[in-house]
């Protein structure tokens, strides 16, 4: 097996708007190794889609930030895909264990998913729930809460050496200083105003240093118009369909803890 050096990463948008920016599409992206995908992350209600007319196929592994509409709002059809193209495996679905009770009440306690009956949600995906993280093919996915909404609701994603996704948050520089210290590329939650659930234009300066912004590429816009309104700002900006080339992730032995 390629070691993690050996290997091309890159993240790939499926989307990257807020929940009313249509064409932007639902924010969404996938990890991407040597050109095949590894982790999707979220799933709103246009992501099954947009993942399968990029590889062809459905995810085998997925990690939820949140149980918005626009971030799980798919999940009801990738079941059905999955469930009746009979997978072999089923999709590992990585959430944090705080999100479990709201996402079987919100999702999984339906008595009767098809007609016939006899078939729970879960039949067709591994649920994994996870804390301070998890692994997948050997690498070690650090989460970690943001600020969104109310507190235990929302929660990012790091790959240590590689990249922070931050999922729907405001600023977070406390988590930033942990998760983002190796020279990660930060995928952060920006609009061009902000709210009390998401980080906006003016947030930025006040709250991270020059280099962490120069790292920084911003996400969850609520219009076109937006997004270049934050590029003329100065900042990068992720676009639908976008490839970003990653750093290699960090092995496993260079870990603490």
């Amino acid at each position: 097996m390629n070691t993690p050096a050996s290997s091309r990463w890159q993240l790939h948008a499926l989307g990257t708007g807020a929940a009313q920016a249509a064409d932007l599409g639902n924010a969404a992206a996938v990890l991407e190794r040597d050109d095949a995908p590894l982790l999707l992350m979220d799933c709103g209600s246009d992501v099954p889609a947009r993942f399968r007319a990029a590889y062809g196929r459905l995810p085998a592994a997925l990690y939820l930030t949140h149980l918005h509409m626009d971030h799980v709002g798919g999940l009801e059809t990738l079941f059905y895909e999955l469930y009746f193209a009979r997978a072999a495996q089923p999709c590992r679905l990585y959430a944090h264990a705080a999100l479990v009770p709201l996402l079987q009440a919100r999702l999984a306690d339906f008595p009767r998913l098809i007609a016939e009956g006899g078939v729970q949600f879960w039949d067709v995906f591994q649920l994994i729930p996870c804390t301070r993280g998890f692994w997948l093919d050997a690498l070690w996915f650090e989460v970690f809460a943001v600020r969104h909404h109310r507190a235990q609701s929302a929660f990012g994603l790091a790959l240590p050496g590689s990249f922070v996704w931050t999922g729907d948050t405001r600023p977070i520089p406390e988590a930033l200083a942990v998760h983002a210290a190796r020279n990660e590329r930060v995928f952060h939650d920006c609009g061009l105003h902000a709210n009390p659930s998401h980080t906006g234009l003016e947030d930025l300066p006040r709250e991270y240093s020059a280099a962490l912004r120069a790292r920084l590429m911003l996400y969850h816009q609520a219009s076109d118009a937006d997004a270049d309104a934050l590029r003329d700002a100065g900042y990068a900006v992720l676009a639908p369909g976008e490839r970003v080339a990653l750093t290699p992730p960090l092995p496993v032995d260079e870990l603490a803890g």
